[in-house]
C-alpha cells in the first residue's frame, strides 16, 4: 500500500463535496484548490551579519523539508548600507506532497503553540482567493531546536489557491483545517 496524505485524502473525501454542496458548483473542476504555500522570511539585519541568512536558509529549510533560497536584494539604498543583489531574505515554495505535510503540521503542531491562539485573521485575503498569514516567531515550529536559534524571527506564509473569490477560498481553508478566528457581530 501506498503511503497517502492525510490532507489530500481529506480534500478529495470531505472538502470537495462539502464546497460542492456550499457553491453548487456544476463541475468538479471548477472547484477551488490549494496550489502552492509560499513561505517568506525578511532578515533585514543580514546586512551586517552574513551569518544569519545562512541560519535562516538551514532554519527554514528543516521547517519546510525542503531547500530554501536567500531573496537578493533588487536597489541599492545607501541609508541602509544595502547594496544591489546582497541576500536580505529567504523563501521557498511548497508543492503537492511537501506542500499537505507542511499544513498538516502547521494545522495540527505549529498553530496550537502559539501564544495565546485564539485563532487567525480572517483579513489576510488579497481579493483574489489567496490568504497570507504573519507569524511572529518561527519557534513555534517543533524542528526549530529553541536553544540553538540565534534571533527570533517571524515569516510570513501565503497559501495560493485557485479560487475566484475571498469567501471561496476562505471557505476552502476553513474545511482544509485553518482556524479562523470567529467575529462576534
Amino acid at each position: 500500500m501506498a503511503y497517502e496524505i492525510r490532507l489530500k485524502t481529506k480534500y478529495k473525501e470531505e472538502v470537495v463535496p462539502a464546497m460542492q454542496a456550499r457553491f453548487s458548483y456544476k463541475n468538479v473542476m471548477q472547484i477551488p484548490v490549494l496550489t502552492k504555500i509560499c513561505i517568506n522570511q525578511g532578515v533585514g539585519a543580514a546586512v551586517s551579519d552574513k551569518k544569519l541568512i545562512d541560519a535562516a536558509v538551514s532554519e527554514m529549510s528543516t521547517i519546510t523539508g525542503q531547500k530554501s533560497v536567500p531573496t537578493m536584494s533588487r536597489k541599492a539604498i545607501s541609508n541602509f548600507k544595502l547594496r544591489e543583489k546582497m541576500p536580505i531574505g529567504v523563501r521557498v515554495t511548497l508543492r503537492d506532497v511537501k506542500m499537505y505535510e507542511f499544513l498538516d503540521r502547521l494545522i495540527s503542531v505549529s498553530l496550537p503553540r502559539v501564544r495565546d491562539f485564539k485563532g487567525i485573521n480572517p483579513k489576510g485575503f488579497d481579493g483574489r482567493g489567496n490568504y497570507t498569514l504573519g507569524v511572529t516567531e518561527q519557534i513555534i515550529f517543533p524542528e526549530i531546536n529553541i536553544d540553538k536559534v540565534g534571533k527570533i524571527s517571524g515569516m510570513d506564509i501565503t497559501f495560493v489557491t485557485t479560487a475566484k473569490t475571498d469567501e471561496e477560498a476562505m471557505a476552502l481553508l476553513q474545511e482544509l483545517g485553518l482556524p479562523f478566528k470567529t467575529t462576534n457581530k
